[in-house]
């Protein structure tokens, strides 16, 4: 049962607590983080959020796949756990 979902093509604007806000309509946000740049701190244009169950992710889902959020055409998936050995970036010497 997965309940993390992945949010892609987000507009460097928006933020974790109004993404969440977005999200509570379909039902109770457990988590919500957009991925910021290490070096930075801006967004890096997608977020993970979970939801309590996967009933509220699958409505979540349904409702803003496709939804315009600050003039982005935004995309919700499930979340995909990383490919065993993928990794960490560029290197640090």
């Amino acid at each position: 049962m997965n309940n993390k979902l992945f949010i892609g093509n987000l507009s460097y604007g928006v933020t974790d607590h109004s993404l969440g806000d977005l999200f509570s309509q379909y039902g109770e946000v457990v988590s919500c983080s957009i991925a910021k740049d290490r070096d930075t701190g801006r967004s890096r244009g997608f977020a993970f959020v979970e939801m309590q169950t996967q009933e509220q992710a699958e409505a979540a889902i349904q409702g803003l796949n496709g939804h315009t959020l600050e003039n982005r055409q935004i995309s919700v998936a499930i979340s995909q756990p990383k490919p065993k050995g993928a990794g960490g970036g560029r290197n640090r010497y």
